[in-house]
């Protein structure tokens, strides 16, 4: 179900100063400033009409801001509810001139918006309900109060009389993701609206539509947001959590690590959790693409329990059984490994938690100390990155041949299709085949210097090496 935000204090003052306005288009004539939109399933034209920033609201439900609202979880509540007050709708201008993944800070883009309102002046429109409300250009709004204060004006096309929570969800969506436009929503407030969507019933091939991705897009969207809000609350410590803006920066690897997760669920479903958790442990101690890349599923048993401190480690494995409701019977569960992962997992979680909330020490909670968390992780993934490129270098010369080999097929086909055609160059072939001669000879050579128990392959060289001796 749709939140219902209900009508700002100034809704009726600003129905009347709309409709006038409007009115005045009509008796005015002639050309007229309006701006299309998807309504409904069909484009309308909408009437622009100017009307003074500070009369106007910010949309508390905008999706450009819906993960940031939780840098503050106590205005994040207000402005639940009471979104039209003065401290929530000044929350919300502040998180519409802040970075997404660091509210703390200006976004670079809003600054280039207030340089460019201040020598262009405003290139486009806005929208807003009849109540005042704006459904685009909440930006903007910010934008030009901090330019020219709350009797600025801002210009705005108006949307239908009937217009209701549902359709300014729709409109915002339709708007946003419109290749013209500027500022994309950030990660995280993509996977929201995706996730609201499913949650509103409609199905994911439309979803896809709505978004201008694929259906398979979606389901990982999907799969990486169920993750993010299992850690959230796998993460809580004397009512703490970590908010879900402290996911923002980590895109690419949750959507590698879906990828990954996908492969070796194929194979066995244990592997997947394990390599999923420990990836997840990593990836919330801030470690790169990269080195996550280096964690596999004996990543734990392997590398880091030898790192970790004493008072880290996880303790005895007990019996993983669970129950299935109604037939008094029990299954096997998890296996030990797995629930030792995602114990170390959820200690990581929970020091974070502990970490971001700038107040998390004042509540007497306490986490294990991260740093030593991050050396223990660091050590780990540097043991497996050397075992990697040790691997890597052994699997070297046998990847060569491989490809060699597959050449070679590939060279039977062109000759077949050479002497069908009667178009081979047969000097140059005759070239070729002595160069791949002298080759064929010094991996001979280098083969019965390298391998110590040749098996049936080294010996076929060695006999090549004999013949050319």
């Amino acid at each position: 179900m749709i939140k219902d935000y209900g009508r700002p204090p100034r809704a009726d003052e600003n129905r009347a100063v709309v409709e006038r306005r409007l009115k005045e288009i009509d008796a005015r004539g002639g050309a007229r400033e309006t701006q299309s939109i998807d309504w409904r399933g069909n484009q309308v034209h909408l009437d622009v009409i100017q009307m003074p920033v500070g009369d106007l609201y910010y949309n508390p439900a905008t999706h450009r801001v819906r993960a940031q609202r939780s840098h503050d979880p106590e205005r994040d509540r207000l402005v639940d509810e009471a979104p039209w007050s003065t401290e929530s709708q000044e929350y919300l201008g502040y998180l519409l001139q802040a970075l997404p993944s660091d509210p703390g800070r200006t976004d670079p883009t809003f600054t280039e918006l207030l340089e460019s309102l201040r020598k262009y002046e405003q290139t486009e429109p806005g929208l807003i309900t009849r109540e005042g409300i704006l459904v685009n250009g909440n930006t903007r709004r910010a934008a030009l109060l901090k330019t020219g204060g709350p009797q600025q004006p801002i210009r705005v096309a108006v949307l239908p009389d009937s217009c209701d929570w549902p359709d300014i969800r729709d409109v915002e969506l339709s708007l946003q993701l419109r290749k013209e436009h500027r500022r994309d929503y950030s990660y995280i407030n993509r996977l929201l609206a995706i996730d609201e969507l499913v949650s509103q019933g409609l199905p994911l091939p439309k979803i896809a539509g709505i978004f201008r991705t694929t259906v398979a897009a979606c389901k990982q969207d999907q799969w990486v947001f169920s993750c993010i809000k299992s850690m959230i609350e796998r993460s809580e410590v004397g009512g703490r959590r970590i908010p879900l803006i402290a996911f923002e920066d980590h895109q690419e690897k949750l959507k590698e690590l879906h990828r990954r997760y996908q492969k070796d669920q194929a194979t066995s479903g244990d592997r997947a959790e394990l390599t999923k958790e420990s990836r997840l442990a990593a990836i919330m101690l801030g470690f790169s693409k990269t080195d996550v890349r280096f964690i596999e599923a004996d990543f734990q048993s392997r590398y880091l329990n030898d790192a970790l401190p004493a008072k880290l480690k996880p303790g005895k494995p007990s019996s993983q059984k669970v129950a299935i409701p109604g037939l008094g019977l029990s299954v096997k569960g998890s296996s030990n490994e797995v629930a030792n992962a995602k114990e170390l997992t959820n200690t990581v979680l929970k020091a974070r938690a502990v970490e971001i909330s700038s107040s998390g020490l004042e509540t007497g909670q306490t986490a294990e100390p991260i740093g030593e968390l991050k050396v223990a992780v660091n050590e780990a993934i540097r043991l497996a990155g050397r075992q990697a490129q040790l691997q890597k270098r052994k699997q070297a010369a046998p990847d060569r041949l491989n490809t060699a080999r597959a050449e070679i097929d590939q060279c039977v086909t062109e000759l077949v299709m050479s002497r069908a055609s009667r178009a081979l160059d047969e000097e140059a072939f005759n070239d070729a085949v002595m160069g791949f001669r002298r080759s064929l000879r010094s991996l001979a050579v280098e083969a019965a210097r390298t391998v110590e128990e040749p098996g049936e392959g080294v010996d076929w060289l060695r006999q090549v090496l004999e013949l050319e001796t």
